[in-house]
């Protein structure tokens, strides 16, 4: 396979020349990718680290995936303009369960090839004394070259110590690990950096840096689980589909070039952008699923029926009938969310758009309720 496939996509690779002398150890590189646990998906932007990470493995080097369950306690600063909410620790604890199971989608699921650890193992046992030993070793001039941390900094916006640790919280990892080469996207690039500072003062051989492209999502902003442009790796496959049909041809090339990790199919854009979608859910879920997804897709979406399944759900004995409650129901949306959705048109009753808050009950005994693009019910009388 060789370097150009370890480094397929990268943006930074650092220091210049350093990869190819870990290269000639002739041992198994250590290979590390950390994920802090602040929701519970992993989507495909942060997917693109974790394609390095299997071009490793491929090689023969061991991947060691960090769950950030500790980190997330903190919470990373980088591309942030404010200090991000922190979750509790049922929150974290429920979300690192599921991470491994979507890295797995991606990663070889080998004991040679893949360790896993948790970072609350070593930074729960960190000394007052520790913290500060760490804290001197890289100043607070530096830390505000950042440019997330000028910007706030100039903007008088406020910069919590605990963010300042969070580098040097991250960097340990490296220690604790002993890394010899570590992954993360191009925000992660000074923190990464930081890694190697630390590691250095703590006597050890600095890891190699490799950095890649953040994904744009639909919208043109960054993948974020958190504002909800994202695909996740373990999503439905229908929803997994539909979500990657939502990309404009403008981006097809980025897509397919950091995520299928292949030049764009020669043909139209609609055909290319259907090819991506499946190569996306078959990785995931398989052949089969994704050839369901995109006839659920094709039904659902370009044909404008409802799908040939439609989950059943009680219909409410009011008279009249009041949607928005019916939807926050069979869908898990808030009222509100439900109330915006009749305003926009996208609520529909046998497939024709409906606007009214209250319906009928006769109306919509056995009807097919949609809610979007794809989510459908057929409401019938409770039993």
């Amino acid at each position: 396979m060789g370097i150009a496939e370890l480094t397929r996509n990268a943006v930074d690779v650092l220091p210049e020349g350093g990869l190819e002398a870990k290269l000639k150890l002739g041992r198994p590189l250590r290979v590390k990718l950390g994920i802090d646990v602040t929701s519970p998906d992993i989507h495909l932007g942060r997917g693109i680290p974790l394609q390095r990470m299997r071009a490793f493995q491929d090689e023969g080097h061991k991947a060691v995936f960090i769950v950030g369950d500790y980190t997330t306690r903190i919470g990373d600063p980088s591309g942030r303009s404010s200090e991000r909410p922190i979750l509790s620790d049922e929150e974290i604890d429920a979300n690192a369960q599921v991470y491994l199971e979507q890295a797995k989608t991606i990663l070889l699921d080998d004991p040679e090839l893949l360790e896993v650890r948790y970072n609350g193992e070593w930074l729960s046992k960190l000394s007052y004394a520790d913290v500060v030993g760490l804290g001197r070793i890289v100043t607070v001039a530096r830390m505000l070259e950042r440019d997330d941390f000028a910007n706030r900094y100039r903007a008088g916006e406020p910069i919590s110590i605990s963010e300042l640790l969070y580098p040097l919280m991250q960097a340990y990892d490296s220690v604790a690990i002993e890394a010899d080469v570590e992954l993360g996207g191009t925000d992660q690039l000074y923190n990464l950096l930081a890694g190697r500072e630390v590691m250095q003062a703590f006597g050890l051989e600095p890891q190699v840096v490799l950095t890649t492209p953040l994904l744009l999502s639909w919208d043109g902003e960054k993948m974020s689980s958190s504002v909800g442009n994202n695909v996740p790796l373990t999503a439905a496959p229908e929803e997994m589909f539909g979500r990657t049909m939502r990309i404009p041809d403008s981006q097809l090339e980025e897509w397919w070039t950091l995520v299928a990790e292949q030049p764009v199919p020669e043909g139209e854009p609609m055909e290319a952008k259907l090819a991506l979608a499946r190569l996306i859910v078959a990785r995931s879920h398989g052949e089969e699923a994704a050839r369901a997804a995109e006839d659920y897709f094709d039904r659902t979406v370009r044909d404008r029926k409802p799908p040939e399944e439609v989950a059943e759900h009680a219909l409410p004995a009011d008279d009249p009938v009041h949607l928005p409650a019916v939807l926050a129901d069979a869908f898990g949306l808030s009222t509100s969310e439900a109330r915006r959705l009749i305003a926009q048109g996208g609520v529909k009753v046998d497939g024709d758009a409906v606007r009214e808050l209250d319906l009928p009950r006769d109306r919509l005994a056995g009807a097919v309720l949609q809610a979007g693009k794809r989510r459908f019910v057929r409401l019938n009388e409770a039993t």
